[in-house]
């Protein structure tokens, strides 16, 4: 209701609203959503033409999708939680780069799956912020990182709205290839800055990947951020490097799940993976070894470990398993690593292989230990790194085509090299070897599964360019004549070579904490008396603090080498000078920042190779200059120590803030814990939709409960309900004393009271009247000779069905009294 309170009426988009409703009542949601908005909104019946500026609420029995244009229904499982990524797969599919995907409160994983479908497919992705009374669904894509924006609904709206007139979702859907081109050649120079970017943060080219692929990524964040130039966002870029790693994240995104394509795995099982397990014969030292580049999160990795183990069955134990999943980012390898996914993966898996392989905690699913223990995963380019070698299967689904021709070319004989004689290749369906039919046989073209051609390469597989890899292959080992490998002489050689020529130097992290001595450091670092610390201002030799703690305040600020010339160190009696030099570095695949610090001990007045020589001026003039030097250091350690202060004092106020938002959070959740204990999936927000119907009824029953109670008292006939087992349901006021009854008696049988009117038979009276649904009246006399008329008539519910009966006497003696005192008036 308050997302759609903040749209337009006239807005050009069409909603359709899909929640986790009780199948066996009727909703009012329609109802309910359209008091609060001025677009019409209906419920879908049938196969519906969704219009602009309309909004579309699911029924309760039914779940929808889209397809060919309309929203259809489709007959509803017993898993709930499947409506909402089935919607939200069928509208990636089907709208692509136009879908938008919303998820609100609601508890369970749903919709995870679903926004990745629609990320994936191009289109944008949002979800509710801690504002959510049930945050489960909304946290769970975010935590997966499906999730672009993280607003509360009233922002979403105003986002939607500003999102909605973006060329990015305007224009309109075409295929023309040739336009996409000219498009692209229009923008080169300034996609060349973009890639620059990504390669310079990132470390990944992406010159040569596909152009139409990448600048569809591109014009979507462009989209989220309301830019419509390119080149204004290449200079985004520039100024802003969170947004190039989510850029990095966008253009990697991929749409994997647990057995894609069954096909695929059904082949696997029946055909090729038993051939692969037969050709080891009884080798006890075999091993069935397994890549799939471009793993994402890994569901394709486990699928793969999950059909070996049980095509081996119970010859497991006797062969080694290696499966290598391979991906550019970093995120998602973490992801496939800890093997968690959402419930989404139980209409892609099935129960028993659920139960099997996987360990259910907190609605989510765990791959077991003993399968993941068979999996490694690794941050690998495969169009700059080198492949695994000795494979007996690889598969490359939907990869490729996100490459260009080059690296089309060069991928194909490196996968080709990387395979054992018979090994198989998997391609995707819109993917082939090319050129290359010389290199493998196609056996399965349904499937497209190729079988590694026992020939050599007609194109030379360079992996010996692929530095900072240890080469497997035996020729490549071989390279000394002694049996040394070249890396066992390159490493003694550059130690040589560091150890008489390199200047000394330490490793430091951001709080200054020295993780590594490089070279002869005892010139400048000595440790101090008292507790041991490798805090490097420690360290150091006092004369060089304050020009040390400057240069690594310059260095930490501008993220640029800091270099500070002549600094004076003094050691054994001696003065020398020396030159620090700061270089700020991270590691690949670390976001961690670290510093190296050098002691140059070659000035400008020195020939390299030689220490500097003590210095020959007078003393006073010595003095002089030394103090000079000193006061300048001190100034700028100064300046240094006020500026970390002043950081200082902004992290704590913000800290104090953040501090005071989380007590705030606190409180608001307790309060959430005291008045909510459990709620059901299935009910939860069908519950809140009919809260406002069931508070009216609750008034109205309370009232017309009121007036029968006052029109009981003030009937001055004895009236007595009961229901078919002759339980006492009601009684007047004036029936307490013709039956005995109290308050108390309410509930208890009418046999177990000691009545004042003696009537043996009544329990039969009663029974007959509720079986013939008849009316019975007789006169009797109380104890103290006054004379009724009782009369037993049926009970009949607002549904006319009999459900008791109810006795009333009447007051013989009463009429007889006020008619001859009327007679003598």
């Amino acid at each position: 209701m308050e997302l759609l309170r903040h749209l337009p009426p006239k807005n050009g988009m069409a909603f359709v609203i899909v929640q986790h409703l009780d199948p066996h009542h009727a909703s009012r949601l329609a109802g309910l959503l359209g008091n609060v908005t001025d677009m019409p909104v209906t419920e879908i019946t049938g196969k519906t033409i969704p219009q602009e500026n309309t909004v579309y609420v699911q029924p309760p029995s039914k779940c929808v999708i889209v397809k060919n244009g309309a929203l259809t229904l489709i007959r509803r499982t017993e898993k709930l939680n499947l409506a909402i990524d089935h919607f939200f797969e069928s509208l990636a599919e089907e709208r692509g780069a136009r879908a938008i995907g919303v998820l609100l409160s609601g508890t369970g994983s749903d919709g995870t799956a679903g926004l990745r479908a629609i990320k994936a497919a191009g289109g944008i992705t949002f979800a509710q912020d801690a504002s959510a009374k049930f945050d489960a669904m909304p946290r769970s894509a975010i935590r997966s990182g499906f999730v672009d924006v993280v607003l509360p609904p009233r922002e979403i709206a105003r986002e939607i709205r500003r999102i909605a007139d973006h060329p990015y979702l305007r224009r309109p859907l075409s295929n023309d290839g040739a336009e996409t081109e000219r498009a692209n050649y229009q923008a080169a120079d300034d996609l060349g800055r973009i890639f620059l970017s990504l390669k310079k943060q990132m470390g990944v080219d992406f010159s040569a990947y596909k152009e139409t692929t990448l600048n569809r990524r591109i014009q979507r964040r462009m989209a989220l951020h309301r830019i419509e130039k390119l080149g204004q966002y290449a200079r985004f870029l520039r100024e802003n490097k969170n947004e190039i790693e989510a850029l990095f994240d966008d253009l990697l995104i991929n749409v994997t799940r647990f057995f894609r394509d069954e096909r695929v795995f059904r082949a696997l099982k029946r055909r090729f993976l038993p051939a692969l397990v037969k050709s080891k014969g009884k080798d006890r030292t075999a091993q069935l070894r397994v890549w799939v580049p471009g793993c994402a999160t890994g569901e394709e990795v486990y699928s793969f470990a999950i059909s070996i183990l049980e095509t081996l069955g119970q010859r497991v134990s006797k062969m080694a398993i290696q499966i290598f999943g391979t991906d550019l980012s970093d995120s998602t390898i973490e992801h496939a690593r800890a093997g968690i996914y959402s419930s989404a993966i139980e209409k892609d898996v099935s129960g028993t292989r659920l139960k099997r392989f996987f360990n259910k905690r907190d609605g989510m699913y765990q791959i077991k230990r003993g399968v993941r223990e068979i999996c490694t995963f690794a941050r690998q380019n495969i169009a700059a790194d080198p492949p695994f070698s000795r494979l007996d299967l690889i598969s490359c689904r939907n990869v490729l085509i996100y490459l260009g021709a080059q690296l089309h070319k060069q991928c194909i004989p490196q996968f080709h090299y990387a395979l054992n004689p018979g090994g198989y290749l998997i391609l995707g369906p819109a993917e082939s070897v090319g050129s290359f039919d010389e290199l493998f046989e196609l056996v399965d073209k349904r499937n497209k599964i190729y079988a590694k051609k026992n020939v050599a390469a007609p194109h030379h597989v360079d992996l010996v360019s692929y530095r900072g890899f240890e080469l497997r292959h035996p020729d490549a080992r071989a390279l000394a004549s002694d049996g040394t490998t070249t890396t066992q002489l390159q490493q003694i050689a550059d130690r040589i070579m560091l150890s008489a020529y390199a200047p000394a130097a330490v490793v430091i992290d951001r709080e200054i904490r020295v993780q590594q001595f490089r070279g002869r450091t005892d010139l400048f670092l000595e440790h101090t008396p008292g507790p041991a610390t490798l805090n490097l201002l420690q360290l150091v030799r006092p004369t060089m603090v304050a020009d040390l703690r400057s240069t690594i305040h310059r260095a930490l600020k501008t993220e640029r080498p800091a270099r500070k010339e002549r600094t004076l160190v003094k050691y054994a009696g001696k003065t020398r000078e020396v030159n620090i030099e700061v270089v700020p570095f991270k590691v690949p695949a670390s976001d961690k920042s670290w510093l190296l610090v050098i002691f140059d001990e070659t000035t400008k007045g020195t020939r390299p190779g030689k220490l500097p020589q003590t210095l020959g001026k007078t003393a006073r003039q010595r003095e002089t200059a030394e103090l000079r030097r000193e006061l300048e250091a001190s100034k700028e350690s100064l300046q240094a120590i006020i500026e970390e202060q002043e950081s200082t004092n902004e992290e704590l106020k913000s800290a104090n803030e953040e501090i005071e938002s989380s007590n705030e959070e606190l409180q608001s959740t307790n309060e959430e814990l005291e008045t909510a204990k459990e709620e059901l999936q299935s009910t939860n927000e069908e519950l809140t939709t009919l809260n406002e119907e069931l508070s009216n009824r609750n008034l109205e029953m309370m009232q017309i409960n009121s007036d029968l109670n006052n029109l009981l008292a003030s009937i001055q006939l004895p009236i007595v309900m009961v229901d078919n087992t002759l339980t006492v349901r009601r009684a007047t006021p004036a029936a307490r004393q013709a039956f005995n009854i109290l308050q108390t008696d309410i509930g208890r049988q009418l046999h177990e009271l000691r009545s004042n009117i003696d009537v043996p038979d009544l329990e039969d009276i009663l029974r007959e009247v509720i079986q013939t649904v008849s009316t019975r009246e007789r006169r009797i006399i109380d104890k103290d000779a006054h004379e009724y008329s009782l009369r037993v008539r049926p009970y009949r519910t607002a549904d006319n069905r009999i459900d008791g009966a109810v006795i009333t006497l009447v007051d013989i003696d009463g009429k007889k009294r006020r008619r001859r005192s009327k007679g003598k008036a």
